[in-house]
């Protein structure tokens, strides 16, 4: 392979290049520390850490802007390991170019509990690790989502937002599904700071990638619109040449190094063993003695360790004339900036949402839920200048876009994304623009197709992105599509996933409350779940957010209850027809509205218990079961689902399954005759 197709001669002193050092030395840094921490713990993955040292040590030394004595500097760029498995990459890069967080005892503690050296990288920025991967290609939609939101802030803020995002994506990254939606929209909308550095080494786990692939990934993204590049992964001058061209061109960069997996191991580079094979002493001594490292354990030389350190602090000056152009500011700019960078919501972001909720109580608004959801996000964004929406093809059928402009390859100011039929990318790169931060991400889908976002939801919820996933068509109301769309068991689903707050409101004036508490969660990530059919209006006042405690007493019996009827979403207004039935017989019943459990979950256990009520309890819900036994009780009635659906009229479906308010009152009437 030559060493790079295409032409430059990298200007030597603007790359960073003046150390003395050796940069394979570096690496070798690298490589030993990675190495020493997987003996010492007895396990770990140095295939990826070993072979990818000098793609990293090309970028860390040459072209990343950086500090490490300000983690969090908003202009910095961000650097993805999306091959997470690999983590003792990204942890000796960050001891060695000074992140105080990362100190060799935390490298030497790779892997235990406690640790900052996880097992895959956590999400942590002050100690430099700017996401956590999870599973395979959700670190590549990340970065794709972090260009997202530097091209949208460097439109609001220009001279002040100007840096990149970068990748290290392995084979199985761009195996995944993940990978092609994500590709093919970063190149549409030609996120030209955006680049991928795919370390090509030819093997997987389970052997040579010839056993699963035979595709050529660089015509792939060329025919994506992307620039490729191909270097040879250990030639530091090929991809320092590679990463300059990757600067240059306005389309995302693709740069294929070709390496070889477990560099620097004798008898076991270049084989499948090197991907998560066990480190012995005497496979260790053996590397020292190869690549002439005669150094102990977690032990680099002083030149090596200073130049590194070097490297380190090669952004400094870049720093400081960005901290001068910060003090220069207009003072709205600079008040701006701060509040972005800091994650504040505007003042009075609520106002509007309050407004909204109170003009719906007093019309008795009944409108579908997809309606509702959609003037609520339009009135959110006019209120949260950074709030960011957009859906996987469904812009008429959710009406999220409204008044808010795309944001194209052409228009970076643009609010509304087209992400096309690709829940998988959305998913992901919401969370990249959250891990960013600055912006407000908010993405909307049908329900049934959220489980294309799932391992997305599960990597917000364990970072505490503060994530808005809003769905649309939550059951078997949307009808004559079928039970393919109707989505029973879905959100009992996301109910499991911690951290994660689910809220399905019943009409249009808990949406707004429900929308104001996804928003002002900071630590975490919200799913909104909204119907397809008209919600009809329960609520007649709206004052506090009675939405806040997760669940509420929505109409108290006339006198001792009889029986509590628990709901969430359409089934509340239900649930009060039913108790309108059963007072006209002189039974008292109280209907509780539950459009949070989490939220409820949160709650002190005696106000839970003053809630809840001590009559027998009825549950109400278009999905299955699962879940709620904890607030029915084991003397409890569930009215719901206990399969799929089927395709027929709205009304004929309700009655089919039986979740009409008349089949409620017979259950309360059987409750009160035991």
């Amino acid at each position: 392979m030559s060493r790079m197709q295409g032409d430059i001669t990298p200007n030597q002193e603007e790359a960073g290049m003046n150390s003395p050092i050796d940069p394979r030395r570096m690496a070798h840094a690298i490589r030993f520390l990675a190495m020493d921490a997987c003996e010492r713990v007895g396990e770990g993955h140095p295939g990826t850490p070993l072979g990818a040292a000098d793609i990293c040590t090309a970028l860390f030394t040459r072209h990343l802007k950086y500090n490490p004595a300000d983690p969090l500097w908003f202009d910095r760029d961000r650097f993805v390991l999306s091959a997470g498995h690999g983590s003792m990459l990204l942890y000796a890069l960050l001891h060695l170019t000074g992140y105080a967080g990362m100190p060799v005892e935390a490298l030497q503690s790779f892997r235990e509990l406690g640790s900052p050296c996880e097992g895959h990288p956590e999400y942590c920025p002050a100690h430099g690790v700017e996401v956590t991967t999870g599973p395979l290609g959700q670190g590549i939609a990340n970065a794709a989502g972090m260009a997202v939101a530097e091209a949208f802030l460097a439109a609001q803020l220009p001279g002040v937002i100007d840096h990149r995002s970068y990748a290290l994506v392995g084979d199985g990254c761009l195996q995944e599904g993940v990978a092609h939606e994500v590709a093919s929209l970063a190149g549409h909308l030609r996120l030209g700071k955006l680049t991928w550095l795919w370390d090509d080494n030819r093997m997987t786990d389970d052997g040579p990638i010839g056993i699963a692939q035979s595709e050529d990934l660089p015509a792939r993204f060329r025919a994506a619109h992307w620039q490729v590049l191909e270097v040879d992964g250990h030639d530091p001058e090929a991809l320092d040449a590679a990463l300059t061209l990757a600067k240059r061109d306005p389309r995302p960069s693709f740069i294929a190094c070709r390496t070889v997996i477990g560099r620097g191991l004798p008898g076991v580079e270049d084989t499948r063993a090197a991907h998560s094979g066990k480190l012995t002493r005497a496979i260790t001594d053996a590397a020292r003695a190869a690549l002439d490292w005669p150094h102990p354990a977690f032990v680099v030389p002083p030149d090596i360790a200073e130049a590194w350190r070097a490297a380190g602090r090669r952004s400094a000056a870049e720093y400081q004339a960005w901290q001068g152009r910060v003090a220069a500011l207009p003072p709205a700019q600079r008040r701006l900036l701060d509040r972005l960078r800091e994650g504040r919501l505007p003042e009075g972001w609520q106002d509007g949402l309050r407004a909204y909720a109170a003009r719906a109580a007093e019309a008795g608004l009944t409108q579908h839920g997809w309606k509702t959801c959609g003037e609520i996000v339009e009135i959110a964004s006019a209120a949260i200048p950074e709030m960011l929406a957009g859906a996987p093809d469904l812009e008429a059928a959710t009406q999220h876009k409204r008044s808010l402009s795309a944001f194209t390859a052409e228009r970076r100011d643009g609010r509304y994304l087209h992400y096309g039929v690709r829940e998988h990318a959305m998913g992901s790169m919401l969370n990249g623009m959250a891990a960013h931060g600055g912006v407000v991400p908010s993405g909307v889908t049908y329900l049934v197709f959220s489980d294309y976002e799932r391992p997305a939801f599960r990597m917000a919820a364990m970072m505490g992105l503060p994530v808005l996933y809003a769905f649309t068509h939550d059951s078997i109301g949307i009808g004559r599509n079928g039970p393919t769309h109707q989505p029973v068991e879905y959100l009992a689903a996301l109910r499991a996933i911690p951290n994660l707050h689910v809220f399905r409101p019943a009409d249009a004036v808990e949406a707004a409350e429900c929308w104001e508490l996804a928003i002002a969660h900071r630590s975490g990530p919200s799913a909104l779940i909204f119907a397809r059919q008209p919600q009809q209006g329960v609520r007649r006042e709206a004052g506090a957010n009675r939405s806040e405690a997760g669940a509420y007493v929505l109409a108290e019996a006339e006198g001792a209850r009889a029986a509590t009827i628990l709901a969430t979403g359409t089934e509340v207004a239900l649930a009060m027809r039913a108790r309108a039935m059963l007072a006209a017989e002189g039974i008292q019943v109280a209907v509780v509205s539950m459009p949070c459990w989490s939220l409820f979950e949160q709650q002190p256990r005696d106000e839970r218990e003053r809630i809840l009520g001590r009559a027998p309890r009825i549950g109400v819900e278009a999905a299955v079961r699962l879940g709620w036994d904890r607030w029915i009780g084991p003397d409890g009635v569930f009215i719901g689902m206990s399969g799929f659906g089927a395709s027929g009229a709205e009304e004929d479906l309700w009655r089919h399954f039986g979740i009409t308010a008349e089949a409620v009152a017979g259950a309360v009437r059987m409750l009160v005759a035991r």
